[in-house]
């Protein structure tokens, strides 16, 4: 059968199922502490999908075309057993890879096998910077640089590579680490890719002077190793690729604000409470669990899917204006990056 496409001939290929709402960061872009502190009730258990529930809507979206499906947050390695949610997914006929995006705090060498054993592919780790002091300023609960690196060192012996690290670039805050972390990760097989500070949910304190552009970046990076783009692996990657022509590997850049892909988007996005967002800037979501929970059958919620998403037409970034930028928006946590 042809695939699903929206309204712009997007077709959906990826699915990216937040698990929890739940973090131990507070990153300043994602969870400012001075917003999300002790007292911010998170989700209670009983309105989390179970891993049942997930698992079926995962055989739904397998069956109108999802080939890929990547467990965020919060922390997705927060909530508990979620090896075996990892095991039940990529079961799934059709379903080619299960990766995860996680901040690395409890990647031990032996999750990392677990997982990898339960039939995870890949994992992406986030971290934006090598210095502790910055490091620590950013996930604001001072947790070290080293630990992270470790959990890195744990996926690549576990065999969960080709990994991924994410450094969110912010000016005045992280920016003067786009060199340094490209020096580190040289020659490693891991991806370094550089994200645009993205105006995510209502929370951060998002200005357009903080955003350090793409071509900047790679300016940089490329003053001191020479690069040369790459052409994407696929229509819908989001990242934009360069290589070093010395042959050290590669590094992506992410430019959401100033290089929008909102052309090529293939991705939907599960919140924890399964409310389904068809773009990561979404102001309000599609609540399926309604549906797993009143008794509807399979067919009955992939019709609904196929109404929602071939009535999709969103692209937020290539629309971005200071009059959109303040709308109320869904958080970061609640459905991953």
């Amino acid at each position: 059968m042809p695939p699903l496409t929206d309204r712009l001939k997007r077709p959906l290929e990826d699915l990216r199922i937040s698990v929890t709402d739940r973090c131990n960061f507070r990153c300043v872009y994602c969870m400012p502490k001075e917003i999300f502190g002790t007292a911010f009730q998170f989700l209670p258990r009983q309105d989390l999908l179970t891993f049942e529930e997930i698992t079926r809507l995962g055989h739904i979206f397998a069956d109108l075309g999802v080939q890929k499906i990547r467990l965020t947050g919060g922390e997705p390695l927060v909530r508990k057993g979620v090896e075996t949610l990892v095991a039940e997914l990529a079961r799934i006929p059709g379903i080619k890879e299960v990766a995860m995006t996680t901040n690395g705090s409890l990647l031990t060498q032996e999750r990392a096998k677990e997982l990898r054993n339960a039939g995870l592919k890949r994992v992406t780790v986030s971290l934006d910077s090598l210095n502790d002091s910055t490091f620590q300023i950013i996930n604001d609960v001072d947790f070290p640089v080293l630990r992270v690196l470790e959990a890195i060192d744990h996926a690549h012996a576990a065999g969960l590579s080709p990994i991924k690290i994410n450094m969110v670039v912010k000016r005045g805050v992280n920016d003067q680490d786009i060199v340094p972390m490209a020096e580190h990760f040289r020659h490693t097989g891991h991806i370094l890719r550089y994200i645009e500070y993205m105006d995510v949910g209502t929370a951060n304190g998002w200005r357009l002077d903080d955003v350090v552009p793409a071509f900047e970046i790679v300016a940089a990076v490329s003053a001191h190793w020479p690069l040369d783009p790459v052409a994407p692996e696929r229509a819908g990657d989001v990242a934009a690729r360069f290589r070093y022509r010395d042959g050290a590997g590669e590094i992506g850049i992410i430019s959401s604000v100033s290089q929008p892909f909102c052309t090529n988007c293939s991705r939907a996005r599960l919140s924890p409470e399964g409310r389904l967002y068809l773009c990561l800037f979404g102001q309000s979501g599609y609540d399926l669990r309604a549906l797993l929970r009143g008794g509807k059958t399979d067919t009955a919620v992939r019709g609904v899917i196929e109404r929602i998403w071939t009535g999709r037409q969103v692209r937020y970034s290539e629309e971005r204006r200071q009059d959109t930028v303040g709308l109320p928006k869904v958080e970061m946590f609640r459905i991953g990056g």
